[in-house]
């Protein structure tokens, strides 16, 4: 059931990468002008929500008459792109904790246009059915259950860095567990098969995700911290975005969702529509024929 948007996600990442070399910035333009340059280019990473947010805009900023590029890559260049005005808008920024490297280093060249989900956690997950390990203490004697490996998604992620540089180290899991990092499709392919078998299987997850209301999956208390708590997804945008794009600017400020909201959006995204990610959001905004009313600019 994976294979097929496995390696479709992970053939348009690579595309973009490439692409997003070459491209020209962004900026200049001017969303009152008629349509003469109302083009938005939205970068997002393979993190579902990332791509659920990403596909909704695309939308809600078409109806609107803007001409909207989604460019699939890794985090990283995401806020590389932000900074060079490569890439207009980011909607899946995790702070103050997960991507606060990245902020740190280009955080001064770019917008921050406000919150749109308040209670994303990273987590370490194992199906329910692994009844002897319910900690992250209890990784470091139950390695060889788990063939020595934790898997994970991309390697430029926070909760990839997180995993790597705390929780291993933290909990004793040097040279007894290790990350084996791919991609967010590759896991999740992992992660349905194993379940499939009843076989164990530790994986690096997050909330919110869809794999909590399709799965009977458990997260691995974390004593230590090492994971960080409560967090926020933010909106970003390149320098000068707000100038350019006024209206879109204020819509996005109005941006919101919560958790069964978002998760309805996956589910339809992720398990009905496979592969078809537009008819997804079509799907959704009938069936919430309000949302898109929330988002409308004050009148002038």
């Amino acid at each position: 059931m994976w294979s097929s948007k496995l390696v479709r996600r992970v053939a348009l990442a690579a595309t973009a990468a490439l692409a997003l070399t070459g491209a020209a910035a962004c900026g200049n333009s001017d969303d009152s002008a008629g349509g003469d340059n109302k083009k938005i280019t939205i970068g997002y990473m393979s993190w579902d929500e990332a791509i659920a947010a990403s596909y909704l805009w695309k939308n809600l900023l078409e109806e609107k008459g803007y001409e909207v590029e989604l460019k699939n890559v890794e985090a990283g260049i995401v806020y590389q792109g932000l900074s060079t005005g490569d890439i207009d808008l980011f909607l899946d920024s995790w702070l103050p904790q997960t991507h606060a490297d990245y902020m740190k280093e280009y955080g001064d060249k770019l917008e921050n246009l406000g919150v749109w989900y308040d209670d994303a956690r990273l987590s370490i997950a194992v199906p329910e059915y692994v009844s002897d390990v319910n900690s992250l203490e209890d990784l470091a004697d139950k390695a060889d259950t788990f063939n020595g490996e934790i898997i994970g998604i991309e390697p430029g992620a926070g909760l990839t860095a997180a995993t790597q540089d705390k929780v291993i180290p933290e909990y004793g899991l040097t040279g007894k567990l290790s990350l084996k990092t791919s991609s967010t499709p590759a896991m999740l392919a992992a992660l349905d098969g194993a379940i499939k078998d009843q076989k164990p299987i530790v994986v690096t997850l997050w909330h919110p995700h869809w794999a909590y209301a399709n799965y009977q999956l458990k997260d691995l208390s974390d004593p230590k911290g090492t994971l960080g708590g409560t967090e926020e997804i933010n909106t970003l945008a390149r320098e000068g975005f707000s100038a350019d794009f006024p209206e879109a600017a204020e819509m996005l400020k109005k941006f919101k969702m919560d958790t069964q909201q978002l998760g309805s959006l996956e589910d339809l995204m992720f398990n009905v529509h496979q592969d078809d990610e537009p008819k997804a959001v079509e799907e959704w905004l009938k069936a919430n024929p309000d949302y898109a009313g929330t988002l409308e600019p004050a009148a002038s």
